[in-house]
């Protein structure tokens, strides 16, 4: 079931987003060459408790971490770890949540440690664009499939690997709602976009085969192939005058 929202309750999600927004200011940097992935997540869940959120992964449905922290071919939803450490040349997905006094956000973005290929260069602005795309979709009166076809038509030219198995969400009272929201133009569910949504849009893109799996630890998402993917994603809602998405910061551009 769909659950809209009224100004009251977006303003409140607004808060959220605007607090995870701040985190993703400053996470990028602090995702360095020889620090530990648990670390890092220790330093997320520092910054977020000190201003009176919570961690919204940390503990749902037995996740142990803040933070999603995904290198390289994983995908979605990488445990931190204490003897997993960035290297130079790695690419970093970190994905997270706050719970804002039972108001939830949702943002990712993918990072390059130090020098990359271009190949790999290319993937990040693609993902990056193909989330602006899914964005600019996000309308009264539209359909889900309008995002997932916005999306196909930044990547689809490059042949890079749409993740089709994991998709966006509903956000705002909890960490995933309905509807699903699909990257990937496929014969699913398409509910009407109407006021009152809101949407966690986030694509994920692999340089290679669309195909993924789960690692035996029951969450790492990795690709098929073993290779590298990106992951970007904001929080957006509809409103009676038009879109906004909750997880940019005033003054910034997408």
């Amino acid at each position: 079931m769909i659950r809209l929202k009224n100004l009251e309750q977006i303003a409140r999600i607004r808060e959220s987003c605007q607090l995870l927004a701040q985190l993703f200011q400053e996470l990028p940097a602090q995702a360095q060459e020889g620090r530990s992935t648990l670390d890092l997540d220790l330093w997320a869940e520092d910054w977020i408790r000190r201003r009176g959120g919570k961690p919204a992964f940390k503990g749902y449905q037995g996740f142990s971490g803040t933070l999603c922290i995904s290198l390289n071919h994983e995908v979605i939803h990488g445990i931190p770890k204490a003897d997993r450490k960035i290297k130079a040349g790695d690419l970093v997905s970190l994905d997270c949540g706050i719970d804002l006094g039972g108001y939830f956000s949702d943002m990712a973005l993918t990072v390059a440690v130090g020098k990359v290929t271009d190949e790999e260069r290319k993937l990040l602005d693609v993902t990056r664009a193909s989330l602006v795309s899914g964005l600019s979709a996000v309308r009264s009166g539209g359909r889900v499939r309008d995002i997932a076809n916005a999306v196909t038509e930044v990547v689809k030219p490059h042949r890079f690997g749409i993740v089709h198995q994991y998709c966006g969400h509903g956000v705002g009272f909890s960490q995933h709602e309905d509807p699903q929201v699909p990257n990937a133009v496929s014969t699913g569910p398409n509910p009407r976009l109407v006021p009152g949504m809101v949407l966690a849009v986030e694509p994920m893109i692999n340089l290679g085969k669309a195909e993924v799996r789960v690692l035996s630890d029951q969450w790492t998402v990795v690709t098929v192939d073993g290779r590298k993917s990106a992951h970007f994603e904001h929080t957006v809602a509809i409103l009676e005058d038009g879109p906004q998405v909750l997880t940019l910061l005033d003054g910034t551009s997408l």
